[in-house]
């Protein structure tokens, strides 16, 4: 189990990477500036939590872009945890599937937040909104299925020249 937990985790990092990687490349090829959310939800958290964001002007406003980088790693890598557990309790379906499922859930642990917090309306959005989020969340679904099935337990690549 705790082989299949790690794997999972190692390959949530890997999706989390790719995803970072077409978010990237989305706004070169647009031109278009990084979203604001993630930050409103960590000022969102602080404010409900009361747990303040140290220091003043710029210097917060980059430990909250710091802290936002970081929840978003952290989901990243509990979504591939969850999925390596799962499968190691032998649940769910082969990895394209599993890959659509993964970037699907990943999605939702980070835009349910969004709704719940009210930072962001997933109602209001336009057709290229959902694909700027729907595009790398699937990316990272389909790396992380696959990574997956090439580092969990009982895999064995066969080694070239034998």
């Amino acid at each position: 189990m705790m082989r299949n937990v790690l794997a999972g985790a190692a390959a949530g990092a890997a999706g989390t990477t790719a995803l970072n990687a077409v978010t990237y490349l989305d706004m070169v090829a647009r031109g278009r500036g990084g979203s604001s959310a993630p930050q409103q939800l960590v000022e969102q958290l602080s404010d409900r939590t009361g747990v303040p964001v140290p220091g003043e002007g710029e210097t917060r406003e980059n430990r909250t872009t710091g802290v936002s980088a970081v929840l978003g790693m952290l989901t990243g890598v509990g979504v591939g945890t969850l999925y390596g557990a799962a499968r190691a309790l032998g649940r769910g379906p082969g990895p394209p599937l599993a890959g659509l499922a993964t970037g699907m859930a990943a999605m939702a642990a980070s835009d349910v937040p969004l709704a719940a917090l009210r930072v962001s309306d997933p109602r209001t959005w336009r057709p290229a909104d959902w694909l700027a989020d729907l595009v790398p969340h699937l990316t990272y679904g389909a790396v992380t299925a696959a990574v997956y099935a090439m580092a969990a337990p009982g895999h064995e690549e066969p080694c070239p020249g034998r």
